[in-house]
Formats: C-alpha cells, structure tokens, sequence
C-alpha cells in the first residue's frame, strides 16, 4: 500500500522543533542508554513496506542514541545540528548533508554534541530476526501516532 504523510512544518525554516508528519508514528525515550531521543516512523509496518523502514530522529543537545549493533546494515542522512558518529571504534564528527553507512555487525551510536537539535533520516530493513522469527522493525514498540 503506497502511503504519503505530509509534512507539517515549514522546510527548512521550521526546523528542528517543527518536524512533523502527518499519520507518522513517534515515541520518546531517555534512559541511560539513549537519552533525549525522538524517534518518528515515516515508513515501515504502518506502510506495509515489504524492504525497508525510514525513521526520522531528533536528539537533544547532550543526547545520545543507544551505543549498539545490528545484523543489518543502516544508512543515515544528517538533517540538522551537528555532531558525533562513533563507527566501530573510532569516533566522526558529522554536520548537515553528511551521510553515513553502517555495516552489518558494526557497533554505532550517535551523540548531539552541538548547541542545537540533531536531526537525521535513518534507514534500516523493515524486518528483521529477532527471537527466533522475522518480525517488522518497529513490532511491539510503544508508538503514538502523530
């Protein structure tokens, strides 16, 4: 099923507090592991995307996306703000228009060290393995839909 959520906001102007799509699904979280994040669901089980699932992320100055790793690969397109990639064991300073792959395996996190909002788009495959079967990339997540 082919699906369009229309942005509300102004582009670019109203950006990053106005980033906001109509029927999205979002969800905030700030623990130890990911603190100050806004994760939006743009396209994926909602959509009935068979391939891939996009994500819009907003994070907090000082924020911090989970330090993890995956089975799958992701692609990262940054927004907004600026700050730092850690890829496997090294660290990248990251800004506006940078693009960053991460391999299958490979550890990964993302910190806003800036003074503003970081903002990024973020792919992944829309299902994955998970506890012995193939689920969709956002199953069981506490979502509201926006």
């Amino acid at each position: 099923m082919s699906a369009i959520h229309r942005f509300r906001g102004e582009w670019p102007g109203g950006w990053p507090d106005a980033m906001r799509w109509e029927g999205a699904r979002a969800r905030t979280y700030d623990a130890p592991e990911a603190q100050g994040v806004v994760e939006t669901w743009l396209i994926g089980k909602g959509e009935d995307a068979g391939n891939f699932a996009l994500r819009y992320y907003r994070l907090e100055p000082g924020g911090h996306s989970r330090e993890e790793d995956h089975p799958y690969d992701h692609g990262i397109l940054i927004l907004h703000g600026g700050g730092e990639v850690l890829l496997g064991a090294e660290t990248h300073a990251v800004g506006p228009g940078d693009v960053v792959y991460i391999t299958p395996g490979e550890r990964h996190q993302l910190s806003n060290t800036g003074d503003d909002k970081l903002g990024f788009l973020c792919i992944i495959p829309a299902r994955r393995q998970k506890a012995g079967g193939i689920v969709w990339a956002e199953e069981g997540l506490d979502l509201e839909t926006t």
